[in-house]
């Protein structure tokens, strides 16, 4: 009988103690890496751009975005849209102001919390919400009246320049007319001659 009590206690410990090792490695174990955020390269006729994607904020925009990217589209396109004081605009127009052919719109993601200040590239559209396709723009100032809000639904931003806003700010002083019926167009083309992940 003692036997036999103490073989049943000794299961018990060994089950309570397994239980509790269990848990503790379970405590122990590290949490997963937080994802990095996907580097890329725009090579100007001005100059090189290094710019973050914010993968996690704007994902829907960001895959997109990469898609044009590994398909070579923005290679041989311009900046054909330049303010001063505002932003400068490119992704879909060829130097002759020949327009690309895109994939469909995606959904506007302005109201994933990132504003659109100095540096941010954020995605052009049209007067409709879900209209965004492959042109984008830098903001060469904090433009408040851009993010997402009761007044506009916004501009969504996906990303920021980390290294070459003195190239941005290059491109911003070029002087500009109008061409095609486009107005503020670069005079002499800033193309864009390579996008590239890092």
């Amino acid at each position: 009988m003692q036997r036999k009590t103490y073989r049943v206690r000794q299961a018990f410990l060994a089950a309570v103690f397994g239980a509790a090792i269990a848990a503790a490695g379970a405590v122990a174990e590290e949490p997963a890496p937080a994802q990095e955020n996907t580097m890329i390269t725009i090579e100007t006729s001005l100059g090189d751009l290094t710019v973050e994607l914010f993968d996690a904020k704007a994902p829907v925009t960001v895959e997109n975005f990469l898609a044009y990217v590994d398909a070579g589209f923005f290679d041989g396109t311009i900046f054909h849209r330049v303010i001063p004081r505002f932003m400068i605009q490119g992704g879909g127009f060829t130097a002759d102001m020949a327009q690309k052919r895109t994939r469909p719109p995606i959904r506007n993601e302005a109201a994933n919390g990132l504003k659109n200040e100095r540096g941010t590239l954020a995605m052009a559209r049209t007067g409709e919400i879900h209209s965004a396709t492959s042109q984008f723009f830098i903001n060469l100032v904090d433009n408040a009246a851009l993010d997402h809000g009761v007044r506009d639904y916004g501009y969504a931003v996906f990303g920021r320049v980390t290294e070459g806003m003195d190239v941005v700010d290059r491109i911003a002083a070029v002087p500009t007319g109008t061409r095609g019926g486009h107005r503020d167009v670069p005079v002499e083309p800033v193309v864009i001659r390579a996008v590239r992940r890092r």
